[in-house]
């Protein structure tokens, strides 16, 4: 894939990028009577009582009963026969409840059906969509990049630094699903260090100056493996989300009073509401490991919110299901080849990547406080050799669950 993008120097040479598409070309893969009483067995199965005919002393057997047909062609007039005219006649007469029963279950699979392919399409109608892939070859897993917008132009619930124009993507995160082996979750700093048209700039910024396919193809350089989904999610909107489902627990191991994010809190646990929620996932400058322990919280709460999402309190009513979901989509932009389904799997491969079998982190970096000029600032110098095996692993299912990252 072509790149118009120079990385900066690190302290290891990372593969060249026709070395990297080559290696993505490789990964592409697949149920004699004659007292009086006494009784004579007939045909069927059954025994009747001889009757003595007036005038005689001699019992004569009745006829011989003639085989009586099924109706549910289980047999012909045996013993066979008879059970399946009791299975098909006899049990419906005894038993209405439990036919009821099934022609209700019927209904409601059928009701269910119905509702759930309205909803697909319902959700596919709600879809904000923008064009935000590249033309990358494909790789062997499925890659979603997951975006968080912090607006800086006013919006209910984002940053007001007036210092700084536009909006910044400051969560950043590569979701991936091997066809095999563990999902994994890997946050990248959001002061990241990359060369855009020729400049220096943090990574956060790359969206609001050069657009989200740039900064997709950014994310594509540094894993060496293509993006096949992106999803956007606005801050302003999350704390609707979390108020929709009725809060969300989260823990946090000090006692913080942020003024900058609004984050108040007590060291440990707590339900948390929308607003809380949105400024336990920006407090940094209170936080000793900076951007990373935001990063470390902000996965926590997407966590929190999908774990709540799936729990039947949420998903069995139909209420507060409708909220979290029109919440949801409201605050919600995707890429423009993606439809509901995918957000499905999205959401279960990042439940899957966040419990006890996934990989969670960030990336591998080689200087957290870099000085590339004096208009960028402090940034992050990434390890690319490092993080390039990395996500050759991840993409392969072959990396132990657990956490990567760090220096």
């Amino acid at each position: 894939m072509p790149s118009r993008h120079r990385r900066p120097e690190t302290a290891a040479s990372a593969p060249t990028a026709s070395a990297r598409h080559s290696r993505r070309q490789q990964e592409l893969p697949s149920f004699s009577p004659s007292s009086r009483g006494a009784t004579q067995p007939t045909q069927v199965g059954r025994t009747r009582t001889a009757r003595r005919t007036s005038g005689s002393s001699r019992t004569t057997p009745r006829p011989a009963a003639q085989p009586v047909p099924s109706r549910n062609g289980w047999g012909n007039g045996g013993a066979r026969g008879n059970r399946g005219l009791r299975s098909g006649t006899a049990l419906a007469h005894k038993h209405p409840v439990r036919r009821f029963i099934g022609i209700l279950l019927l209904i409601i699979l059928l009701a269910l059906v119905v509702l759930a392919g309205g909803g697909w399409f319902w959700i596919n109608a709600r879809l904000n969509r923008e064009q935000m892939l590249t033309d990358a070859p494909g790789s062997g897993a499925t890659t979603w990049l997951l975006l968080g917008s912090d607006q800086r132009d006013g919006s209910p619930g984002a940053g007001q630094d007036t210092s700084i124009t536009g909006f910044r993507t400051d969560t950043i995160l590569v979701l991936t699903k091997p066809r095999h082996g563990a999902a994994s979750l890997i946050s990248v700093p959001r002061d990241s260090l990359v060369k855009e048209d020729g400049r220096y700039m943090k990574i956060n910024a790359v969206a609001y100056t050069s657009g989200y396919q740039s900064l997709t193809s950014q994310i594509e350089d540094i894993t060496g493996h293509k993006v096949d989904h992106v999803a956007l999610i606005r801050f302003g909107g999350l704390s609707k989300v979390v108020d929709a489902m009725g809060g969300v627990n989260l823990c946090y191991d000090a006692d913080v009073n942020d003024p900058r994010s609004g984050m108040v809190w007590s060291r440990g646990c707590h339900q948390a509401d929308g607003g809380m929620t949105l400024a336990f996932t920006r407090m940094r400058y209170s936080d000793p490991k900076g951007d990373f322990g935001r990063a470390e919280r902000q996965r926590q709460a997407i966590s929190a919110i999908t774990t709540k999402a799936l729990q039947p309190s949420v998903l069995l009513n139909p209420v507060t299901a409708g909220k979290v979901l029109s919440a949801g989509l409201d605050s919600l932009v995707v890429d423009e080849r993606a439809n509901a389904i995918d957000l499905v799997r999205m959401v279960l491969a990042f439940r899957s990547a966040s419990g006890p079998k996934g990989v969670t982190g960030s990336l591998y970096w080689t200087n957290p406080n870099y000085f590339p000029n004096r208009r960028v600032g402090s940034t992050v110098l990434l390890n690319q050799a490092r993080n390039t095996e990395l996500f050759d692993q991840l993409v392969q299912g072959s990396h132990d669950p657990g956490t990567v990252g760090g220096n």
